[in-house]
């Protein structure tokens, strides 16, 4: 419960006792002792209690979150996203052939129409960056909001709701949970599209004792983690030859 002055004040309270999930998924209340503001949308940078300035160095070249989220697959830099963009970035990043066709061809499908700027679709299935706000499916963390910003608060809640084992990283079986407890109401698409997307970074991003830290889902949300990879996977190539 929160408390003001030392008191418990019901109409400050994230918790009601005859809404049992309010106790079992708690919130944090404490956020604007690290980060001002945690209630307010940030368009341009990503951060958290660690990072209240968003990523050290990470440029954010005057786009939104979740363009920064998409961008590193944007080859050219042009403002659009093709299938075999997203093939090479995927690529880049460390999947195998089959894996990176595989998810080119989901991505660019299931997103592209959405983001084109008319009615008609493309054969082509690019994703316009400018537009990717209109391609964010429900079920989600709620951490983008509808127009691509990002959401200090409902990060940070990730963790306190489902961070069982630490509260600074999360288990497949977490993330899974966190999947189950995000599902909105007939939202087929987008049940299935979360937990691809989670999966994604649980495959990319977990540690050897199998968790994904707060900073690399943090850094996914902004794209970061993706340049972070891509520098790691050149490097190793550099140092087999």
């Amino acid at each position: 419960m929160a408390i003001v002055a030392g008191e418990i004040t019901p109409a400050l309270s994230p918790e009601a006792e005859l809404a049992p999930v309010t106790l079992d998924r708690p919130v944090r209340t404490d956020l604007e002792t690290s980060i001002p503001k945690p209630y307010m949308a940030r368009g341009l940078v990503a951060p958290d209690t660690e990072h209240p300035n968003g990523t050290p160095g990470h440029m954010h070249h005057n786009m939104s979150v979740l363009q920064q989220h998409c961008a590193f697959f944007d080859q050219d830099n042009n403002g659009i996203i093709y299938p075999w963009e997203t093939y090479t970035g995927f690529r880049q990043i460390g999947f195998n052939v089959i894996a990176s066709l595989v998810m080119a061809i989901l991505i660019n499908v299931g997103l592209s129409y959405p983001t084109l700027p008319g009615w008609f679709p493309s054969p082509f299935f690019p994703i316009y960056l400018c537009n990717i706000h209109k391609a964010k499916h429900g079920s989600d963390s709620g951490t983008y909001d509808t127009e691509g910003r990002y959401m200090p608060v409902n990060f940070e809640n990730m963790f306190s709701k489902y961070g069982r084992a630490f509260p600074d990283k999360l288990t497949l079986r977490e993330l899974w949970n966190m999947t189950e407890g995000n599902r909105e109401a007939y939202d087929f698409f987008g049940w299935v599209a979360n937990k691809f997307e989670w999966a994604l970074l649980y495959i990319l991003a977990r540690d050897p004792d199998g968790f994904v830290s707060k900073e690399a889902i943090r850094r996914c949300f902004d794209g970061s983690l993706f340049e972070y990879c891509a520098n790691m996977q050149r490097r190793d190539q550099r140092k087999m030859k």
